[in-house]
């Protein structure tokens, strides 16, 4: 890199703090306003946000790494969870923001009570913010650090240090980060964000766009991946008897991973800005604006430099690689600092989300709940800070022992299956007990882990979502329904707050007296039509890229149709009166 590009960098990272530290004085007025903004974010801000935190610098190395291996279709590894956010928007969303919570782990003592009630928010607030949450920090940490090696962008550091000096450059980006997400709070992450997304998406089409020009466009990157024999690796959807993507694992990704994975009513951060949101209909715009931007804006680019590294660096030892090696070789002086910039600003807004989402469970779901429940909003705001700190020094030590970019994202997939069965349907059914989900969650995670003993190291990932998802079924079923029912007071006072649809609250709603704003019906009719939209829109936009005429008509009709639904489905819902006028 030139002068001008490491200018370029340093011009980016100071403007980044400079707006972190203007937006310090929003964090001040204790937990609420420093974790999740005084409830007070505008949709597209909230939406845009999430679109970030979850467009890190690993994404793109993740997604050029499954091309090389797997092809287009091996994306479906991520494409399914777009079920999942579907049902956010039309089912989850307008719910997480009417619990009026500050994390969604607080929501297991408004749901349960008692004491089991009590052991299951500890329980999952630590989970979450220590384990889980350092080791996806670190996997973020081990991207970063790939680009800094295929780069050459090690700086000067002291000597003696032990282990990946590389890493050492990382932690130091990541104090960098823990500066103003700590200081700032939510407002700072989310502020930060909203330009962090859109100068890592020009980034990537930046990438995109020279190595098609490397290549002499579409039509020969094409007719090149058909000499080379991997003409597949075009397919969006895999073959039976494919051996890049087993047909099987195609098939657990779309009937199981998307609702038994520990985020299938939304979960962690996205329930943060869910809850930051001005109102319902600002929750409900956000995961829309949310899901928009992250399947169907960002996904292309990266899909089409990973096919462009097939080409351009056939048997490239890791396939983690290939995005940052194009940079390296085809971009110029100034653009280079620029992408470059690109690369830091999807670390950082991941990162400061991590680090901000972690210290909120330790401060509200830990803190401030058992240790000290009368601390004053200074303290509680202290706490998260050490809390911040703590987090990135733990995910500092968990990013040394992180090897595969690929390998460690099916790994955060498989310890979270089994619970989201039980994450849904305490939503919608009022049997469901803290002991259910307590039982569903430790068992998932005990199976998936068991999964990975040597024994089993030929068992194919679809398998091993198969076999975690039921096998936690087996454990939590009877684990509730041969332990108490939660008490009709719980029951009642979540319901009020809630509202929840569905035929499952029938004896609490009769009890309670209050009917939900509008049918449960109507939302899963509308995320029907929606999934019609969301999908055809990106299969129009990637047939389109790809130069395939059928697959952009059939994909535009289903487009079309879909969205032609939902605007039937809303005039027929305000035409009646059992909706609500919704």
């Amino acid at each position: 890199m030139t002068r001008a590009d490491w200018a370029i960098v340093g011009v980016y990272m100071a403007l980044t703090l400079a707006v972190g530290l203007w937006l310090s004085r929003r964090a001040r007025g204790g937990v609420e306003q420093f974790f999740i903004g005084g409830r007070s974010l505008p949709w597209w801000l909230t939406g845009t946000s999430m679109a970030a935190t979850t467009f890190s610098v690993d994404t793109p190395l993740y997604v050029s790494a499954l091309i090389a291996t797997r092809g287009i279709a091996g994306n479906w590894e991520w494409w399914s969870f777009g079920l999942s956010h579907l049902v956010l928007i039309y089912v989850f969303a307008r719910l997480w923001r009417r619990a009026e919570i500050v994390t969604d782990v607080e929501l297991t003592e408004l749901r349960y009570g008692g004491r089991p009630a009590a052991v299951l928010r500890a329980t999952r607030a630590f989970l979450f913010a220590i384990p889980i949450n350092c080791i996806a920090i670190g996997f973020v940490m081990l991207a970063m650090r790939k680009v800094i090696e295929a780069l050459g962008l090690l700086p000067t550091l002291p000597e003696g240090l032990p282990g990946d000096e590389r890493l050492w450059a990382v932690v130091v980006l990541s104090v960098f980060v823990l500066l103003y997400a700590g200081v700032s709070g939510l407002w700072g992450v989310v502020a930060t964000d909203f330009f962090q997304f859109f100068l890592a998406l020009f980034g990537a089409i930046v990438v995109a766009a020279y190595a098609l020009g490397e290549i002499g466009g579409i039509a020969e990157l094409k007719r090149q991946l058909v000499e080379m024999g991997r003409g597949d690796a075009l397919r969006m959807v895999p073959r039976p008897g494919s051996e890049a993507l087993p047909f099987g694992t195609f098939l657990a990704y779309l009937g199981i991973q998307w609702w038994a994975f520990r985020r299938s009513d939304g979960g962690g951060e996205f329930v943060q800005r869910l809850s930051a949101s001005r109102t319902e209909d600002d929750a409900e715009k956000a995961a829309w604006w949310f899901v928009w931007l992250h399947y169907v804006v960002r996904a292309w680019p990266w899909i089409i430099v990973g096919l462009a590294a097939v080409v351009l660096l056939p048997g490239l030892e890791d396939p983690d690689l290939g995005y940052p090696t194009l940079m390296l070789r085809y971009l110029p002086a100034g653009l280079l600092g620029l992408v470059v910039a690109s690369f830091v600003a999807a670390f950082m807004s991941t990162v400061s989300t991590q680090i901000n989402w972690g210290a909120s469970y330790i401060v509200n779901d830990l803190y401030a709940r058992f240790v000290r429940p009368d601390a004053d909003p200074d303290r509680l705001v202290a706490v998260g800070r050490i809390a911040s700190v703590s987090i990135v020094t733990l995910s500092g030590v968990a990013a040394f022992y992180a090897n595969d970019i690929g390998t460690v994202f099916r790994f955060m997939i498989a310890i979270g299956t089994g619970p989201g069965a039980v994450l849904i349907l305490r939503w919608f059914w009022w049997r469901v007990n803290a002991w259910g989900e307590l039982a569903s969650m430790l068992a998932g995670f005990g199976i998936a882990v068991a999964s990975y003993h040597p024994v089993f190291a030929g068992m194919e990932f679809g398998t091993r979502l198969t076999i975690t998802a039921f096998g936690s079924a087996a454990v939590w079923i009877p684990a509730m329904m041969f332990t108490r029912p939660e008490s009709p007071e719980t029951l009642d006072e979540f319901y009020r707050r809630v509202r929840p649809g569905g035929p499952g609250w029938s004896v609490v709603r009769a009890r309670v007296g209050t009917e939900p704003d509008s049918p449960l019906g109507y939302a899963l009719l509308r995320t029907v039509a929606a999934t019609l939209l969301l999908f055809g829109s990106m299969f129009a936009v990637g047939g389109a890229l790809l130069l395939e005429t059928r697959l952009t008509v059939g994909a535009a009709l289903a487009a079309v149709l879909g969205g032609a639904g939902l605007v039937a489905i809303r005039r027929a819902a305000a035409r009646s009166p059992a909706v609500g006028g919704v």
